[in-house]
């Protein structure tokens, strides 16, 4: 049963700590057109993430690493056509913050203006700290990501659980109060030990996000084509399907197609 709160008439950074602050779970999806977002908003959604799996699930890529920023703002800007409610943050891409606080600041400038979002994201910890402060600095509201961070996946070689060594472990933690100390006002976690999570969760006075990050966070995302069941060919342990939107759109086409090969479709009462 989707849940309504018609007393908050659109969510803000404020709102989401204080919904840590009293234990309430925060929910987050994405979206990455009018229609879909509008849908995903009105059932209540407290974040909609126009996130770089556009490039996935959109655009048919392999990685995150091609799209663009102007197929960023094009996603990010048809999303905030169709939202009333959620907080609306949105993907830097690959390769528009990373090493040059400067273009991270001028893509950041771009996505607000061009958009209408309400706050960007950004994959990293210390290795992006001054794209981050330069980001904060012009008033914009900056959610960061740690874990499994898509954008380095040549790096990582591999999509599995990240910070399984302490090493690692004890990094991600010191990342994550750094970004906290900058003020970003939450932080994804991506495939991190579930222990891991809760310690960060705990530790950190801001949200913490997960995917695949187990249940002691303060709030939960995935892509939305994974979770209605469009996209049938990944399957992590993490993800649950709420759907099988797939199914139910292959039986409708092909329905559609009998009919009109039938001349069942349109019938003279669907006609002028």
């Amino acid at each position: 049963m989707s849940v309504h709160r018609q007393e908050i008439k659109r969510i803000t950074t404020h709102i989401l700590q204080e919904m840590k602050g009293r234990g309430e779970k925060i929910s987050m999806l994405t979206a990455y057109d009018f229609s879909m977002a509008r849908i995903v908003d009105g059932a209540g959604m407290d974040i909609i993430l126009v996130g770089d799996s556009a490039s996935n699930v959109m655009a048919g890529h392999e990685t995150t690493l091609p799209i663009t920023l102007d197929q960023m703002i094009y996603h990010a800007a048809s999303v905030v056509r169709g939202v009333k409610r959620a907080l609306v943050v949105v993907d830097l891409p690959f390769g528009s913050y990373q090493g040059n606080s400067s273009e991270a600041l001028r893509s950041t400038i771009r996505i607000m203006k061009e958009s209408g979002a309400h706050a960007i994201k950004l994959e990293g910890g210390m290795e992006i700290k001054e794209s981050v402060i330069r980001v904060l600095s012009a008033g914009v509201p900056v959610m960061g990501h740690l874990g499994l961070t898509p954008q380095s996946i040549y790096k990582f070689g591999t999509y599995a659980v990240r910070a399984r060594e302490e090493a690692e472990a004890n990094k991600l933690i010191a990342d994550a109060k750094m970004l906290e100390e900058c003020g970003c006002f939450a932080i994804v976690l991506e495939k991190i030990p579930a222990i891991l999570a809760k310690r960060v969760a705990e530790e950190v006075k801001i949200p913490m996000i997960g995917i695949g990050a187990g249940p002691h966070v303060d709030g939960q995302v995935l892509v939305l084509h994974d979770l209605v069941g469009i996209t049938k060919d990944f399957n992590p342990k993490f993800l649950r399907r709420y759907a099988d939107v797939h199914t139910i759109m292959t039986e409708a086409v092909s329905q559609y197609i009998a009919d009109v090969k039938n001349k069942e479709f349109p019938t003279e009462q669907e006609g002028y």
